[in-house]
């Protein structure tokens, strides 16, 4: 019987009156239920032999409209419980598999508390049940005691927390996760009830130039717009969700591969049968779908959806089929699709708006203080790692998408210059980007958007593109020049430019390549070959920047020889947002 003991020595301390004020007797310190009265916490005791259930503390303060009703029984206050709860205090104690060694069993419950009608009424309470029971003689909980907390504001934020982890904030459809839990519980039935389901991939193409072209509004009512088509051409168990960016993923139940290619067709049918309404007008669309059919081609979530990928992967590829089936030897070019994967990434990160910038400082040989930054590429991957150029642009090259990353990468830094008027920022444009006819009047486009910043842009060409077309380079740079937008020569000294063309073409920098930096130090022929393109630069009374310069050495030697600019880790690396110009002792 220690255990009734106990239980009613911690009850009394709770039902007791605090002595009077002035009382010798009289504590120090706050009353115990002021302090639970002020966080809208209520103790109580639970005789469960009789089904007393006592009170202490202020109900009407805690519990509203609620405390009017009777409360002075277990069974009383369970017949409160309200709808949505899927546990209560009586669940908690009697069904817990823990035996009272004597000491109590701690018990806690969350679950919702509906005022009666006769009583007012009034919103259902979302209570946190938390305190300890005691055993009698039988091992059956005889008293429990415990607190009872209001938490209905903390509740109601965590399910819409949860809620949105589940749904697409955009489309109302589900979230990518919510999806898969599905397809997990679907290959978690028995194999003998079990049948066969399909997950298909299917995604929107050019959805960033439509962006571009027709606004991020337009995008984005095409997206619901798509919802809406593929929830109204399913059964009315198959499931929709938001996957990334363009994608979405269906789940089709109870169907084979024969039923899943004549769905993927029917679907892209119905995608582009019909324009998509928008506040821009009227937008035709195209999509793509890869399918994967469970469990033959996977036994896992995480399986499907990779395989799923790569069947969009393939279809996605150039004027090929655009409905593909996952099998097993579209495996086999594993570099092939990992590239296709780099691809995807790179789309849908435009599309979500996470290409970023980075900005290394390039300082002043002789003064050391930051005299402009270099934008450089950054892509954010949609679980938030970064990925960095050369790990994207040889892909990005190769499908064509590199125009697309400049021009965003230059839109950025153009954004940037005209939030700070102190700012000068230099970015690149690749060799498709010059050689586009269509490059200039975008150029031109956007320095009309951010008037008075294009005199504070230098746009980097390498040299290669020098020479790959001439004419078109020169053509590209008179119209930088109309703009205002300063020009610099990146990776000098890795073409082999000729100086007549050098000398044709008007640049306001020269970057010599950062590989001859490397062992400048200890090469002689590094260092001959440097000093001839810097004396180069000066005859054509360019201003000269050396790259990736990591030591104090090489920055002295360079210095001697009249390079103007230093850019290298050794004076600061990139980072997301441009610092202060700071004055580095450039005597040492």
């Amino acid at each position: 019987m220690q255990s009734r003991h106990l239980a009613r020595k911690a009850v009394s301390a709770v039902e007791t009156p605090a002595p009077a004020a002035g009382s010798a007797s009289a504590s120090p310190g706050p009353d115990p239920r002021v302090i639970l009265a002020s966080i809208g916490a209520l103790p109580y005791d639970w005789d469960m032999a009789t089904d007393r259930l006592v009170w202490s503390g202020d109900l009407a303060s805690a519990f509203g409209p609620l405390a009017n009703a009777d409360l002075s029984t277990g069974l009383a206050y369970g017949a409160r419980l309200g709808a949505g709860s899927v546990t209560s205090r009586y669940d908690a104690i009697v069904n817990s598999p823990v035996k009272d060694n004597g000491a109590g069993v701690p018990f806690q419950a969350i679950y919702a508390l509906a005022p009666p009608r006769e009583c007012g009424g009034g919103p259902v309470l979302w209570v946190e049940d938390c305190g300890r029971w005691f055993a009698g003689a039988d091992g059956r909980p005889v008293r429990a005691h415990g607190l009872v907390r209001v938490i209905t504001e903390r509740y109601e934020t965590e399910r819409q927390l949860a809620r949105r982890a589940q749904v697409d904030a955009l489309t109302g459809a589900m979230s990518r996760a919510a999806l898969a839990e599905h397809a997990h519980r679907l290959l978690g039935w028995p194999e003998k009830t079990r049948k066969p389901f399909a997950i298909m991939l299917a995604a929107l193409e050019n959805l960033f130039e439509l962006n571009r072209a027709r606004g991020y509004d337009a995008g984005d009512e095409i997206i619901i717009g798509l919802t809406a088509r593929l929830r109204a051409n399913l059964r009315v168990d198959d499931l929709v969700a938001r996957y990334a960016g363009n994608k979405f993923a269906l789940l089709l139940e109870n169907c084979d591969a024969e039923q899943t290619e004549a769905t993927g067709h029917r679907l892209l049918d119905v995608i582009g049968e019909t324009p998509f309404e928008t506040s821009a007008g009227p937008i035709a669309v195209t999509a793509r779908i890869g399918a994967v059919v469970a469990p033959r081609e996977g036994r896992t979530a995480a399986v499907l959806f990779q395989h799923a990928e790569e069947a969009l992967d393939v279809a996605r590829r150039g004027a090929g089929a655009r409905f593909v089936a996952y099998r097993s030897s579209l495996a086999r070019d594993g570099g092939r699709l990992h590239a296709l994967r780099i691809a995807d990434d790179v789309v849908c990160a435009l599309n979500d708006r996470r290409v970023e910038l980075a900005f290394q400082p390039v300082v002043s040989a002789r003064t050391g203080e930051t005299a402009f930054y270099e934008g450089l590429l950054r892509v954010r991957l949609a679980d938030g790692s970064v990925i960095v150029p050369g790990d994207i642009l040889p892909v990005a090259e190769k499908s064509g998408l590199v125009r697309l990353l400049d021009q965003r990468v230059q839109e950025l830094a153009l954004a940037r210059l005209r939030e700070d008027a102190t700012l000068r920022v230099s970015v690149n444009a690749s060799l498709d980007t010059i050689h586009d006819p269509e490059w200039p009047d975008w150029l031109a486009s956007a320095a009309m958007a951010y008037p008075g910043v294009a005199d504070r842009l230098t746009i980097e060409i390498t040299e290669t593109a020098m020479i790959e077309d001439f004419e078109t380079t020169r053509q590209a740079i008179a119209c930088c020049r109309r703009l205002g937008v300063k020009l610099a020569i990146d990776d000098f000294g890795a073409g082999h430019t000729s100086f007549r063309n050098l000398r044709h073409l008007d640049f306001d920098f020269v970057k010599i390549d950062g590989e001859f930096m490397r062992n400048i130090a200890k090469s002689a022929d590094d260092r001959f070959f440097v000093r001839t393109l810097v004396d180069l630069a000066k005859h054509l009374e360019l201003e000269v920047v050396a790259e990736w310069i990591e030591d104090e050495e090489t920055a002295q030697l360079l210095r001697e020889w009249g390079v103007d600019y230093f850019q290298g880790t050794h004076f600061g690396a990139a980072r997301e947002t441009p610092g202060r110009a700071v004055a580095l002792d450039v005597t040492a």
